[in-house]
């Protein structure tokens, strides 16, 4: 089998490639980002990606959106999220669209290489491998939880203008930050409320529509006045 690596860790990078030859798996390449890791992937034509999450330049959610275009680019390379974040929406937004030949274990519950070896295996075998406390953590989600509890303040704040219709330059200015900022909080929000890029879906009308529906008296929300001061402020 032959993999590439992604992980911003230099020392998680150089461990892996030890640890793989170990079992068997060849290392055909590495990155440090998740453009690094693209470029690999379409050089050498691996087997399978092990990719970490939360990677340059914004350390958001890179890896993940990165694992979401080789499973569409290059459907024949499996992809294994190795992260250190227990985080469900980041197992929902891995599995929504092709649950198959994809997996999300967890970097401190990896204690044995053959369990890195057996998750590669079954992934090219076309199994989806999730870490079981990630799973535990999916059943045993409230099925009634309030949508908006994941937000921050200040991205309730960006949502609430969202909702007022406001454009993004405009609720940067309301809010005293720069676009770029804001893109970021409105990324964030996005990605907390599960809404996943679609050529379908207008995932801005998509956010609007779940404040608009969510009871925001459990989250101590203000009403603003109309000309009056949003959350926070």
């Amino acid at each position: 089998m032959k993999v590439v690596i992604a992980d911003d860790s230099m020392l998680i990078r150089e461990g892996l490639i030890r640890l793989l030859a170990e079992a068997g798996v060849e290392v055909a390449g590495t990155a440090e980002d998740a453009e690094g890791l693209l470029r690999e992937v379409a050089l050498s034509a691996p087997d399978a990606a092990i990719v970490d999450i939360k990677m340059p330049p914004t350390h958001s959610d890179e890896g993940l959106t990165a694992a979401r275009r080789i499973r569409t680019s290059h459907p024949q390379v499996c992809v294994l999220v190795l992260s250190q974040y227990l985080e469900s929406n980041y197992a929902h937004r891995l599995l929504a669209e092709a649950p198959g030949r994809v997996g999300y274990l967890l970097k401190d519950r990896v204690r044995d290489v053959a369990v890195l070896r057996d998750a590669l295996d079954r992934l090219a075998a076309g199994e989806c491998v999730i870490d079981p406390a990630i799973v535990a953590r999916l059943m045993t989600k409230r099925r009634d939880a309030n949508p908006l509890d994941s937000l921050s303040e200040r991205e309730r704040e960006v949502l609430a203008l969202l909702a007022e219709g406001r454009s993004n330059r405009a609720i940067a200015e309301r809010l005293g930050l720069s676009t770029r900022t804001l893109e970021t909080h409105v990324r964030q929000v996005f990605l907390k409320l599960g809404l996943l890029e679609s050529a379908e879906d207008h995932r801005r009308v998509l956010a609007v529509l779940t404040y608009l529906r969510t009871d925001r008296s459990s989250l101590g929300w203000r009403t603003r006045d109309k000309d009056g001061p949003t959350p926070g402020e």
